[in-house]
C-alpha cells in the first residue's frame, strides 16, 4: 500500500475510491475498505481511500477539539496492513471546503484522482456544508462519468460500527468492546514526564504520561490493567487515569505502574496498550487505605494479563 500526499501529480489507471477520516480504522472502517477492494478486483481498478488531516472541522472551526481515537502515525500504520493500493491523504483546506460535491467530484475525484467508481460510506455526506446526499452523488456521477455506489454498513449485534459508537464505548469504561470492534488495545502514547510521585512513597511508582496529542479520546477515569510497551519491550502494568481525590489534586493523569520494571523512564516515549477495566476512581480515607486498594488491583491486573 502506498501513501499518496501530492495529488497533483497522482498519475493512475483508474480507482475504485472511498472518502473518510477514519479515524480508529475499526471493523467498520475495515468492513467498507473490503468492499473498495472487491470493486476494485471485479472492474479492474485500484483500490483507494481519501482521506484527510487534520480532522476538516478544525478547518471549519478553529476551536473544534475532536477527541481523536488515533494520532496521525497510528492512523498511517493501521492502514498499513489494509488490503489497498493508495491511500490518498491531504489537507483539509478552505478551498476544498468550500468546493459544491459537483466541483468537488469533478475538480478532485476526475480530473485529479482519475476516479471511475465511488463508493460512499452508509452515513457519508461531502461537499460545502454537507448540503447533498447520495442521491446527488448518484446524479453527478452519471454526469462526470463515475459510478457511485453506497456501501454497506457494518454491524454486529444490533450495533452500527463507527467512530462514534466506539467513543462512546470508551466514555462508559467498556474498554473490552472498544477493543474488540477496534481489532487492537486501545492505544495511548506519549512521553513520560515527572508527577506527583506519591505512588513511589507507598510502594507503587508510576510513570506519568503526556500524551503525544492533547485532545486524544480517553477511556473513562478509573483503574484498568494494561501493556506498556518501552522501546522493543513490553510490560504488564496497572493504568490508572483520572485525578487523585485522595491527595486532593484535581488535575486529570494518566499513570502506569509496570510490574517487574527497574529503571529511570523520564523523558522516555511509551505506548499504554487498555486491556481491561478493573473498577472506578475513588476517594480514600488515607494513603495506607489507598496502599492497600492498590495491592488488591495489582493482583487483579496481574490476573488478566496472564494470557500476555
Amino acid at each position: 500500500m502506498e501513501f499518496i500526499e501530492d495529488i497533483e501529480h497522482f498519475e493512475n489507471e483508474g480507482l475504485a475510491l472511498t472518502i473518510g477520516f477514519f479515524d480508529g480504522v475499526h471493523a467498520g472502517h475495515r468492513y467498507l475498505i473490503d468492499q473498495v477492494r472487491a470493486v476494485a478486483d471485479d472492474e479492474h481498478l485500484k483500490a483507494a481511500i481519501f482521506t484527510f488531516w487534520p480532522h476538516p472541522r478544525i478547518t471549519l472551526n478553529e476551536h473544534y477539539k475532536p477527541n481523536l481515537l488515533n494520532s496521525l502515525d497510528e492512523k498511517k500504520e493501521l492502514l498499513m496492513s489494509s488490503p489497498l493500493d493508495y491511500c490518498i491523504m491531504t489537507d483539509f483546506s478552505m478551498d476544498l471546503a468550500n468546493l459544491v460535491a459537483f466541483d468537488f467530484m469533478k475538480e478532485v475525484l476526475v480530473k485529479k484522482l482519475n476516479v471511475k467508481h465511488l463508493i460512499v460510506g452508509y452515513d457519508h455526506r461531502f461537499g460545502r456544508n454537507r448540503e447533498e446526499g447520495f442521491d446527488d452523488y448518484v446524479k453527478h456521477g452519471l454526469e462526470l462519468g463515475i459510478k457511485v455506489t453506497q456501501a454497506d454498513p457494518y454491524s454486529d449485534n444490533n450495533y452500527t460500527i463507527s467512530s462514534s459508537f466506539i467513543r462512546q464505548l470508551l466514555a462508559v469504561g467498556e474498554i473490552n468492546m472498544a477493543n474488540h470492534y477496534l481489532g487492537y488495545p486501545y492505544a495511548l502514547s506519549g512521553t513520560v514526564e515527572k508527577g506527583q510521585q506519591v505512588g513511589r512513597t507507598i510502594g507503587f511508582p508510576t510513570a506519568n504520561l503526556k500524551l503525544n496529542i492533547p485532545n486524544k479520546c480517553l477511556p473513562k477515569i478509573g483503574v484498568y490493567a494494561a501493556m506498556v510497551g518501552v522501546g522493543d519491550k513490553h510490560y504488564k502494568s496497572m493504568l490508572y487515569i483520572g485525578t487523585r481525590p485522595t491527595t486532593t489534586v484535581d488535575e486529570l493523569s494518566i499513570e502506569a505502574h509496570l510490574f517487574n520494571y527497574e529503571g529511570d523512564l523520564y523523558g522516555q516515549d511509551i505506548t499504554i496498550y487498555v486491556e481491561d477495566r478493573i473498577r472506578n476512581q475513588h476517594k480514600f480515607e488515607d494513603l495506607a487505605t489507598l496502599k492497600k486498594q492498590l495491592q488488591k488491583d495489582a493482583r487483579m491486573a496481574q490476573k488478566i494479563l496472564m494470557r500476555f
